[in-house]
């Protein structure tokens, strides 16, 4: 069945259903390299980002949760897309309340607006309604407040955002989490759009842990990721 227009489709849990695969196993990777990535400092909050659109951000987003929470971290996932939000239909979740809800709830307490997964210490905060002004929420004291509880509550924290290129949002939580992995994808994502990321980024003070690299073929298998 062909994509309707704008029609948001369940990312690929790969991690959680095949243990044994190739994919998987790069995920693995990509988790060992960002543990090692700072031998001063722990990386607990990520920013997970791409240039455009399609280019496997979400994916990243969620399987990277999946095999942080496999090896015993205690994980959340953060739908921060809140524009074009796809965490809740991908693990099969109610978005009726979200991250946009605490947001404009001052009151609210974070557990009240994450879900357990079906893998075993991976918790979800899905997206929420769609707000009018997704840039001034994430851009807020609330937001930064909202963190530093995150931080306490759980190992890894890692926040599904809206291409960099095309709105400021990941740029805003980037400049304060402790890294950012810029997803790209082979045969789509063109250089100059790379480079503008990175531009983005670096004006933001983002702490750019690498590139995912998504859609690579070895063989006849599907593609797959890479750290770099």
């Amino acid at each position: 069945m062909a994509k309707k227009k704008n029609e948001i489709l369940p990312v690929a849990l790969v991690a959680a259903t095949d243990n044994f695969s190739t994919t998987t196993e790069q995920y693995r990777t990509i988790r060992t390299n960002i543990s090692f990535s700072s031998a001063d400092k722990e990386i607990k909050t990520l920013v997970i980002t791409s240039s455009g659109p399609s280019e496997g951000k979400s994916t990243t987003s969620a399987n990277l949760a999946i095999v942080f929470a496999n090896a015993g971290s205690k994980v959340l996932l953060v739908d921060a897309d809140l524009r074009k939000p796809s965490v809740a239909i991908s693990f099969r979740l109610p978005n009726a309340t979200g991250l946009s809800n605490l947001l404009t709830n001052r009151e609210a307490s974070i557990d009240r607006y994450y879900q357990a997964s079906s893998v075993d210490n991976l918790y979800v905060m899905t997206s929420g309604p769609k707000p009018p002004n997704p840039s001034e929420l994430l851009g807020s004291q609330r937001m930064l407040d909202i963190m530093n509880v995150m931080r306490e509550e759980f190992d890894v924290i890692i926040f599904d955002m809206p291409p960099v290129a095309t709105v400021t949002d990941a740029q805003i939580l980037a400049a304060h989490t402790d890294g950012t992995l810029l997803v790209i994808r082979e045969r789509k994502t063109k250089k100059q759009d790379v480079i503008k990321a990175k531009e983005l980024l670096t004006l933001a003070k983002a702490n750019i842990l690498g590139v995912v690299y998504n859609g690579k073929k070895k063989g006849d298998s599907a593609g797959y990721y890479y750290y770099g």
